[in-house]
C-alpha cells in the first residue's frame, strides 16, 4: 500500500572532485561540504562513487583496508548531525582462501552500517570487472528511516534493478556514480527515467573534476517521482537539498499506480541468516511498517504441499522468516536416518523460494527462543496444528501479535514420499 511507504523527510547530495588514492583530502572536501549543508536530522544525504579513494586499483588492497576506518568516521558524522551518509566504497571479503573486492554503496547512521549494496553491473571500459566482484541481487536497504534502493553509476542503465527494489516497497532510490561529461545527457535520462518509471525520489550523486583524461560531469540531482528535477547541481564542486513529501508520493501513485506490488522481494542465499543479524535486521524492517510472518519446520524433503503453504504465509505479511530445524534436532525429533537432506542444502532450498525472504537455523526442539527474539507481527502453522497448541504463540499474542493455522492443502507429506520411495512406488 502507497501509505506504508516510508521516506527520510530530507535528502542532500555532497559533489567534489574525487582525487584517486588521496583518501584524507577526500574525507576532507565530504567534511566541509557536510558541514556547509547542515542537513535536518534523519536526513540521507548521497556521497559520490568511491567517494574516498576513486579507482586506485593498484592500491586496491591498501584502500579497502581503510574502509572499516572510514566507515568509523562516517558513523560519528552522522551521530553529529543525526542524519545517514549513503556512498561506496571498497568492500573487501574473504572465503575459501583468496579475497575478493566489492564496489559497495553503504548507509551509515549514528550508530553506524544500517545498509549495503553491492554494485550489480561493472563496467568493463574502465576494467572494473577485472578488479571488483559483482553483487548477486538489487536488494533494498531496511534503515530506521525506510526501505532504501541502491543503484552504483553503471547499474542505473538497467532497468530491472531499480524495478526489483521500487516492487519490494523502496521509495528513495540512492544513486552514487562517477559518470563522465560526455555522457551527461544520458545521466540525466536515466535519473529521470527511473523515477518516472517507478514513481519513486531518487536521490543521485555525482563526482565532478577530471581524472586523467576524463573529465566528470557532476549535475547531482534530486528528482520527484513524477519525474520533475526538485535540485540539480552545475559541474563543479556543489551541495544541495530538499525536503521529499510523502504526500507527492502517495498522489503519484493514487492516481495511477505502475508499480506492481509484489508478493515477495528477490530471492538469493544472502537470505541465509544468524539470529543475530535477522533480529537487528527484522527491527529494522519493522520501523518501516513491514508486517513480519514466522513459521518453522523440518522441511526435509521439499514438496509442493510445503511451496503451497509458504505462498500463503507470505501472503499473510510483508516479510517471510522461516526457522529451519538442525540436522541434530531433526534427528531428535524423527529419530535415527533424518534428514535426508543436511541443514544446508535444506536452507539453500527454502531460501531459493521467492515467497520465502530470510532462513534462520535453530538447534533447540522448538523455536521458542526464535520467536522470542524476533517477535514476529504474525506466527503462523499448518492446519495440522491447533492454534493454542502452535509453540511461541502466547508470547506472540502477550506482545500483541497474531497467530494462525493455515489449512494444509492437498495429501503431502515428506513422511508419505519416504514410505512410497522405500515401497518403490
Amino acid at each position: 500500500m502507497t501509505d506504508a511507504i516510508h521516506i527520510p523527510p530530507f535528502a542532500g547530495f555532497l559533489q567534489f572532485d574525487v582525487r584517486q588514492g588521496q583518501v584524507d583530502d577526500n574525507l576532507a572536501a565530504m567534511t566541509r561540504l557536510l558541514t556547509l549543508l547542515a542537513p535536518p536530522a534523519q536526513s540521507v544525504v548521497a556521497l559520490p562513487e568511491l567517494w574516498a579513494t576513486g579507482f586506485a586499483y593498484e592500491q586496491l588492497k591498501p584502500m579497502a583496508a581503510r574502509t572499516p576506518e572510514l566507515l568509523e568516521q562516517l558513523a560519528s558524522l552522522a551521530a553529529r548531525y543525526q542524519v545517514f551518509l549513503a556512498g561506496s566504497l571498497m568492500e573487501r571479503v574473504e572465503g575459501n582462501g583468496e579475497s575478493r573486492f566489492h564496489n559497495t554503496m553503504y548507509v551509515t547512521g549514528p550508530d553506524g552500517v544500517v545498509g549495503r549494496y553491492r554494485k550489480q553491473r561493472l563496467f568493463a571500459p574502465m576494467a572494473e570487472d577485472c578488479h571488483f566482484t559483482a553483487g548477486m541481487s538489487p536488494r533494498p536497504m531496511a534503515t530506521p528511516v525506510g526501505l532504501l534502493g541502491g543503484l552504483v553509476c553503471y547499474d542505473l542503465r538497467f532497468p530491472e534493478l531499480a524495478r526489483q527494489q521500487a516492487v519490494a516497497g523502496v521509495g528513495l532510490l540512492l544513486v552514487t556514480a562517477q559518470w563522465p561529461t560526455a555522457r551527461l545527457a544520458h545521466w540525466r535520462a536515466l535519473l529521470q527515467a527511473r523515477a518516472i518509471e517507478n514513481q519513486l525520489f531518487v536521490l543521485a550523486a555525482n563526482r565532478c573534476g577530471v581524472t586523467g583524461d576524463t573529465p566528470f560531469g557532476g549535475h547531482s540531482m534530486i528528482v520527484a517521482p513524477d519525474g520533475v528535477i526538485l535540485v540539480e547541481a552545475g559541474d563543479t564542486e556543489a551541495t544541495a537539498g530538499a525536503p521529499l513529501d510523502g504526500a507527492l508520493l502517495a498522489t503519484v501513485r493514487g492516481r495511477f499506480n505502475t508499480v506492481a506490488p509484489s508478493p515477495y522481494p528477490l530471492a538469493d542465499q544472502d537470505k541465509i541468516q544468524t539470529l543475530p543479524a535477522l533480529v537487528a535486521l527484522a527491527q529494522r524492517l519493522r520501523q518501516t511498517g513491514r508486517r513480519l510472518v514466522f513459521t518453522n519446520g523440518c522441511f526435509d524433503i521439499l514438496h509442493p504441499g510445503h511451496v503451497t503453504y509458504l505462498e500463503q504465509a507470505r501472503q499473510l505479511g510483508d516479510c517471510l522468516i522461516v526457522g529451519l530445524n538442525s540436522d541434530s534436532s531433526v534427528r531428535g525429533l524423527k529419530g535415527a536416518g533424518r534428514p535426508v537432506n543436511r541443514e544446508e542444502d535444506r536452507a539453500r532450498l527454502l531460501a531459493a523460494l521467492g515467497c520465502v525472504d530470510y532462513v534462520v537455523l535453530f538447534a533447540e526442539e522448538t523455536p521458542l527462543t526464535l520467536i522470542k527474539a524476533i517477535r514476529p507481527d504474525l506466527l503462523v502453522k499448518g492446519g495440522d496444528w491447533p492454534v493454542e497448541t502452535i509453540v511461541g504463540g502466547p508470547e506472540v499474542l502477550a506482545a500483541g501479535g497474531q497467530v494462525r493455522s493455515i489449512p494444509l492443502v492437498g495429501e503431502h507429506s515428506t513422511t508419505a514420499l519416504l514410505n512410497r520411495v522405500r515401497q518403490g512406488k
